[in-house]
């Protein structure tokens, strides 16, 4: 069965099952700054987790692209990856545990045709904030038949899902996994100690709590069922294969690897597969116009690029070569994420600017290089000075080995450890300060927030022009920040016509109504909004100063919501400053006093 089977026979039988099929978001998280990226598939539906109606009803079922860099040195096994598509279907607050397990149970074996005897499960074991599942455990051995020595109880660490940020919707989960037949590792051999007997399939979470900003687990208002079934594990296990790089989805790109690396996967195994992996991510990132670069998205591009170019100098590749495998990428997904066929010139462009700068990279720190060789006066060098080869130039710690070993050198590698240890640690405290709030943030000042957005939207579209449209947002509790298209800097004119305009609404005290429409009703109805196509057939339109059907109303944007009910609740709003985001795109941070 192919992957694009399973993505069908996955949405099919879920759809007989009463469940409306979405398309996926996009990688980027839209109006969320918690995360740089969508990291799960129930990440871009925080809000009707927490609540919120959507336009499609209470069941839905998705294909969802994600990518996570937290396992980024794992890559390279048999089934590690930082990109991933994420099977998902949601239930917000209609069935529950029951219907969930027997719902993926029956996928599994009625249409996957996997073995039930060969399916192990794991349940929530309860701890101080919250009881053990014995409802999903009784599920498993009464309702299913699963036999009780393939039921295994554990801790929140492996039975526990969420939050996606600091804060959110989370829940007890149960996992589902095959047996490979391999023999245990030790007589406690379990699905918990991870090694090669047991290959996780899925994972039912049962989103019933909500972590607050004290770190309490608060009961959730409506029970959820959130669902995440890893397509590319789905392929290597129905196709037979012994890793996700033999799949459909991977062997075409790691055939060209091969071919322009003029070696065997064999030989060079692990390389091969962080290059497929790395520019498969690397292509879906600047599919959505984000440009390498030393912060935030583009950082993370810049790392999986880089990387993905080390590794073929490591396979004896000397020339460009990562857009030729970008071009493999977009042949073999391409039908299923038009945006990358879309936008296939960027990615190109992208890449063979950055191949090009990463050469210089290279040839900067083998300068800085030489200066140690030349001044050194001991036989090692230190790893601070292989931290500021890694951290100023961007010059990889095996290059600084291998360099090192010709001129019968040596690296202190423990203490460059240490440096970048101290490195992450600041970093990852940068980044809860950076990235709080989120989807999962349902305070009354980020809602303000969200419709002040839409305020401010169209105030730059009647001052700039009928061009300006929405490029990205972050909103949190203490500030909106908002990405824009438009080619040149704004004049100070312009901004305070735009502070203006968008202050006389809030003194109209407009009234804010929802619309649930279909998209062709929407739009014939002037309603605006790049997103649309992730709600599916059914949109919810947000209208300030009338409903969908008035010609005086100020804005009519399609949008996810939640939003106030009158601009008046807005007080005042004022821009704090303007800049480039990136070419084309312009960037407004503004508050609400």
């Amino acid at each position: 069965m192919t992957a694009n089977d399973i993505r069908q026979n996955f949405t099919k039988y879920f759809e007989e099952n009463g469940h409306k099929a979405i398309p996926s978001y996009p990688v980027v998280p839209q109006n969320d700054p918690s995360v740089l990226f969508t990291t799960a598939g129930m990440h871009p539906l925080v809000p009707y987790l927490m609540g919120e109606a959507h336009p499609l009803g209470r069941r839905l079922v998705d294909t969802q692209i994600c990518l996570r860099t937290n396992d980024i040195d794992e890559v390279g096994d048999s089934d590690h990856l930082t990109f991933f598509e994420m099977l998902g279907y949601w239930s917000f607050g209609d069935y529950f545990k029951k219907e969930s397990i027997k719902y993926t149970f029956d996928f599994y074996t009625q249409v996957l045709g996997f073995d039930q005897n060969k399916i192990s499960v794991t349940v929530f074991a309860g701890d101080e904030d919250a009881p053990f599942d014995e409802e999903s455990y009784n599920i498993w051995k009464n309702e299913i038949d699963i036999s009780e020595e393939r039921i295994f109880k554990y801790d929140k660490k492996e039975n526990w899902w969420g939050p996606a940020a600091e804060t959110g919707p989370c829940g007890p989960d149960t996992e589902m996994f095959i047996d490979t037949g391999l023999e245990k590792c030790s007589p406690s051999c379990g699905p918990a100690c991870h090694c090669d007997k047991y290959t996780e399939i899925g994972n039912n979470v049962f989103m019933e709590y909500f972590k607050n900003v004290e770190g309490q687990y608060e009961k959730l208002s409506q029970k959820n069922v959130d669902v995440g079934i890893g397509l590319e594990r789905l392929a290597m296990l129905s196709q037979g294969k012994k890793s996700v790089f033999e799949t459909d989805l991977f062997k075409p790109i790691v055939s060209k690897i091969e071919d322009l690396a003029k070696v065997s996967s064999e030989k060079k195994e692990k390389s091969i597969r962080i290059i497929a992996d790395h520019l498969r991510a690397a292509t879906f990132v600047l599919a959505e116009q984000i440009e390498p670069s030393n912060i935030d998205r583009g950082y993370i591009a810049r790392r999986l690029i880089r990387r993905a170019i080390r590794h073929g100098r490591n396979l004896g590749i000397t020339g460009n070569f990562t857009s030729t495998v970008a071009k493999e990428v977009i042949a073999v997904m391409g039908e299923s994420y038009p945006l990358l066929k879309e936008n296939e010139k960027f990615i190109n462009r992208e890449l063979d600017q950055e191949e090009e700068k990463f050469r210089k990279t290279l040839e900067n720190g083998l300068k800085k290089f030489n200066q140690i060789v030349i001044r050194r006066d001991h036989q090692g060098i230190s790893g601070k000075e292989a931290f500021d080869l890694f951290q100023s130039f961007g010059f990889p710690i095996e290059i600084t080995e291998e360099l090192a070993e010709e001129n019968k050198l040596t690296v202190d590698l423990e203490n460059f450890k240490v440096e970048y240890r101290k490195h992450q640690e600041l970093s990852r405290k940068g980044s809860e300060k950076k990235f709080k709030g989120g989807l999962g943030d349902q305070s009354e000042q980020t809602i303000k927030y969200h419709t002040a957005a839409h305020l401010m939207l169209e105030a730059l579209r009647r001052v700039l022009g009928p061009h300006v449209s929405q490029r990205g947002a972050n909103i949190t509790q203490e500030r909106l920040r908002f990405d824009f298209s438009h080619p040149d800097k704004m004049t100070e004119t312009q901004l305070k016509a735009v502070e203006e305009m968008v202050n006389d609404k809030i003194n109209s005290k407009l009234p804010v109504i929802e619309t649930i429409t279909t998209v062709e009703e929407a739009k014939g109805n002037g309603a605006t909004g790049i997103f649309d196509s992730k709600y599916g057939d059914k949109v919810k339109v947000y209208t300030i100063g009338g409903d969908l059907y008035s010609t005086e109303a100020f804005s009519k944007e399609i949008c996810g919501g939640p939003h106030i009910k009158n601009t008046g609740q807005l007080n005042y709003f004022r821009i704090k400053k303007e800049e480039s985001s990136s070419a084309g795109v312009r960037r407004i941070k503004a508050i609400l006093e």
